[in-house]
């Protein structure tokens, strides 16, 4: 006796759900027919997301299950869409044809996608990286590994949980694996940082979390997987050797690679993961310190608003993909190495130097880009996404056509180091000259000339999309290739030598061959000819006016034609994989050379924009300089219409004489753009690229900290102004002797004396216990400037204006002094208020500034406070300084109540009820 009647399900569903049970987790595109089907709760899920139709199908006494499903060919469409609502899809492909079995089916998982392992091109993005991250926790401490399986990517680092929320900040990992057990906790730590849309519960914030098994997480057989995997004998040579945290999250990777990618290896035998065959480290000390308000304030990445630009967008002018990937790498974790530094920086001042066009070695800026510039660019566009190519080559996913954008990215190596080596040789300026950057970065790049020779000799010129589709191999490859293909592609002329023989033999003047699916070749004889059909023809269908017949020499072509097309596929097939283990050979040369190639690339666009934008190398120094002439903001001055310029500013900052700027000035001058442009001119010289200025001479800075605004954080109970508080306390907690500050409005969220007390203690502790913090402070506390004549390092500036008649006019400029009038009226007006409240609010602003409002405000406060009496005391209704109220008082005062008659009274009423805004 049965215990549950919807137990019993039909065996096409029984197969599903044993699929179901291996990958729990995923959601399943079982293929039926010319379909991807999901069933059950996968089928809810996926119809809700992808907009396709939730139906019911039989099931067995189950009754019915679920179900919602597309055509199979749309499914580079619809898959990207599941996996970017943060879920695994396991695809389960019928593995025989149904044509060829009286059972079920037989079906197999050949692909599991993951948030963090895709190769698909709809999934990934061009221009970005698409990482896995492994935690492995220990106390307060914890090792990390990133992973872009679609480029071969491995990075491994360990460190504090501050450091570690850093980097998953920096990576932007799509898909995080962790130990079981640890989910509550990394929800807690994590969960808010990034907002999700997703309604599945795995994705915590923004990314996708994944766990294992406590056995993945062991230190002993993580360092012996990642030595098989690397095929050496120890980590030493990676200089990781004694990162045991990152290790073991390291390890935890290719443990969970081995349970996901190894679906559908036996249907593929060229998948592989041998793309990875390095790993680095990162070491908290190598990069700026770049907290994600840091990197969300000065608009890194992404601009705050849809009609603003990223200073990525500004500087991205790369050719290839592995570049714009790249430069967005430097941009989140810019360099501190002055080796490094100076190294890109002389990269890119050798691409945009003019054969006899620079008067100094300094003067290399000119109006256009330099033949060489031009010339690499166009060869590097050739190139295509060498990178993710041979990471689906390693994959076995690689494709004909990727093959020959391989062939064709590899053939320009030769074309790129040609030029610069020529290039060089043909300036005087560097006939004595060894050290030049750019030539020995090109003298790395391997040519790959055996591959390219094998490409070109095996592959044809227009290759089909895929075995089977249309030819693949080249001609001459194979002799029995070539012969199976002769049998199928002669096969018109041969079947018209078979007729016209038969006419001359027969007599039958009408006769024709045909093919359909029933006979397969026939031969077609009229009524009038019936006669003269041969005995040995086998007549096998009757029709009005003529018979239909076959023949054994038929026959046997036929059987010769189709073995020929399977053969041809065969063949392809075996050639093709021959093809591709040989590519996957080369895979650490081509890697190398894509690395290169990506770094020539990120540097080339440094170059464009220093051309086109006028800017300048700066002087980089271990020194605490900071000194910015005639600087300007790259973003703002891109975003600027025709025919206006960007307002430049100097600006200076030491640890010694000027520590902190207080900077004053009027609401719209420009406070916030000034801070925002110190900060990036700093980033983008650390980055290597030239600078949005005269000329910077500037000491290298190790973490930069920005508060320049704030959302509420509703969801966790957080104010504006908690918000401001955790931010700001965050800072003063990490900041250092190289530590670059902005702060802007810090402490308007509360009461005006509140704000500017936390403001004042704020200047204060970074002066006395910030070891030297170099600070921009902008505020509208113009008390704060008092503090330049308590504390030696504080300076007080402002952005400059100038009042004509009663206008502002905004000078943009960087000036000394403390200024005491924000002109927030004006800008009132400007951004055009009701003239009616800018009149109110002069009114009210003349009276306060006369006195007579701090006079009220004192009278108020000690009504306030005085001690209660019998009689409680009753405030006057018009002492309060309210425009309106006064108004209503000045009209009321005005009316004659006893010569007034009953109609102006009412006249009086309905004037006042208008006033404040009542119409009825």
């Amino acid at each position: 006796m049965k215990a549950k009647k919807d137990i019993v399900k039909t065996p096409m569903m029984q197969q599903y759900f044993k699929v179901k049970a291996k990958y729990p987790e995923a959601m399943i595109l079982f293929r039926v027919g010319d379909f991807y089907e999901t069933f059950s709760e996968d089928a809810i899920k996926a119809s809700k997301i992808l907009g396709i139709v939730l139906t019911r199908r039989a099931n067995g006494s189950a009754k019915y299950v679920e179900l919602a499903g597309f055509p199979h060919h749309s499914i580079d469409v619809y898959l990207p869409k599941l996996v970017r609502a943060g879920y695994k899809v396991a695809v389960c492909d019928q593995l025989e044809d149904p044509k060829m079995t009286k059972k079920i089916v037989k079906r197999g998982v050949t692909e599991l996608v993951t948030p963090g392992l895709a190769y698909n091109e709809q999934l990934l993005s061009q221009k970005e990286n698409n990482f896995l991250a492994s935690l492995y926790f220990e106390k307060d401490r914890a090792g990390v590994a990133f992973l872009d399986i679609s480029t071969g990517t491995f990075k491994i680092a360990q460190g504090n949980l501050d450091y570690i929320d850093l980097l998953l900040s920096d990576f932007d990992p799509k898909e995080v694996l962790i130990q079981k057990g640890y989910e509550k906790g990394f929800r807690e730590r994590f969960a808010n940082k990034v907002v999700s849309s997703s309604d599945n519960s795995h994705v915590v914030g923004g990314m996708y979390v994944s766990t294992m098994d406590q056995w993945a997480f062991v230190y002993e057989s993580a360092y012996e997987k990642l030595i098989k995997q690397f095929k050496i004998n120890s980590l030493k040579g990676f200089g990781v050797e004694g990162m045991t945290l990152g290790i073991t999250a390291a390890g935890a990777i290719l443990f969970y690679l081995e349970n996901t990618q190894q679906a559908g290896t036996d249907f593929n035998p060229m998948r592989g993961l041998s793309h990875l065959c390095s790993i680095s480290r990162l070491d908290e000390g190598d990069f700026v310190w770049l907290d994600r308000f840091t990197v969300r304030n000065l608009e890194l990445l992404q601009p705050l608003s849809p009609d603003g630009m990223s200073l990525l967008q500004v500087l991205d002018k790369c050719s290839s993909p592995m570049g714009s990937r790249l430069l967005r790498t430097w941009i989140s974790m810019p360099s501190k190495s002055l080796e490094e530094i100076k190294n890109r920086h002389d990269v890119v001042e050798e691409f945009i130097s003019l054969h006899g066009n620079a008067s100094s070695e300094a003067d290399f800026t000119g109006s256009m880009a330099s033949p060489l510039m031009t010339a690499v660019s166009e060869k590097i566009g050739d190139v295509g996404d060498l990178e993710r190519i041979i990471s689906r080559a390693a994959a076995g996913r690689i494709s004909p056509r990727e093959v020959m954008q391989l062939k064709r990215g590899i053939a320009q190596i030769a074309p790129i180091k040609k030029l610069i080596e020529d290039y060089f040789s043909e300036d005087k300026r560097y006939d004595d000259r060894q050290d030049i950057a750019l030539k020995k970065l090109a003298a790395k790049l391997d040519n790959c000339t055996e591959l390219e020779t094998l490409l070109n000799k095996m592959m044809a010129a227009d290759p089909a999309a895929q075995i089977g589709k249309g030819d693949v191999i080249a001609s001459g490859v194979s002799q029995e290739l070539d012969e199976y293909r002769k049998v199928v592609r002669n096969g018109k002329e041969i079947i018209e030598g078979i007729r016209v023989r038969e006419i001359e033999r027969t007599g039958i003047s009408s006769l024709k061959i045909s093919h359909n699916n029933v006979f397969g070749y026939y031969l077609e004889v009229r009524n009038t000819f019936k006669d003269k059909v041969p005995e040995e023809w086998i007549r096998k269908q009757t029709l009005v006016s003529a018979e239909r017949y076959i023949t054994q020499e038929l026959k046997v072509y036929e059987e010769k034609i189709l073995t020929a097309q399977t053969n041809i596929y065969q063949v392809e097939q075996k050639l093709y994989l021959d093809v591709v283990l040989a590519i996957q050979k080369m895979i650490p040369i081509i890697q190398n050379n894509a690395a290169l190639l990506a770094r020539i690339d990120a540097l080339l666009s440094f170059a464009f924009c220093a051309v086109e934008f006028d800017y300048h190398r700066p002087e980089m120094t271990d020194g605490d300089d900071f000194d910015i002439k005639q600087g300007r903001h790259p973003v703002i001055e891109r975003l600027m219409p025709d025919g206006q310029e960007y307002v430049a500013n100097d600006l200076m900052l030491d640890s010694s004489t000027q520590q902190i700027i207080i900077l004053t000035g009027p609401n719209m001058a420009g406070k916030s753009a000034l801070l925002r442009q110190t900060a990036l001119i700093s980033l983008m010289a650390q980055i290597g690229s030239f600078v949005p200025a005269a000329a910077a001479r500037l000491g290298y800075v190790d973490k930069v900290f920005t508060r320049v605004g704030a959302s509420d954080n509703i969801s966790r109970g957080e104010s504006t102004f908690m918000v401001e508080m955790l931010e700001t306390s965050t800072i003063l907690h990490n900041i250092s002797h190289r530590s670059l500050i902005l702060l802007d409005e810090i402490g308007r969220g509360t009461s005006t004396y509140d704000g500017m007390s936390i403001a004042w203690g704020i200047v204060e502790f970074i002066h006395e216990q910030g070891f030297g913090a170099k600070t921009l402070f902008a505020t509208h506390y113009h008390e704060l400037n008092e503090l330049e004549n308590i504390y030696p390092r504080v300076k007080n500036f402002h952005i400059a204006v100038k009042e004509i008649d009663g206008k502002v006019i905004f000078l943009r400029k960087l000036t000394p002094g403390g200024v005491a009038h924000s002109f927030g009226i004006h800008v009132a007006r400007l951004a055009g208020m009701p003239i009616a409240v800018v009149h109110a609010a002069e009114k009210v602003l003349h009276k306060l500034e006369s006195g007579e409002g701090e006079t009220k405000m004192a009278e108020l406060q000690s009504i306030e406070n005085a001690e209660m009496v019998a009689e409680p005391q009753q405030l006057s209704f018009f002492q309060l300084d309210d425009p309106l109220i006064e108004d209503i008082r000045d009209t009321l005062k005005a009316a004659d109540m006893n010569n007034m008659t009953p109609l102006d009274a009412f006249d009086l009423l309905r004037s006042l009820k208008k006033k404040i805004g009542l119409k009825k």
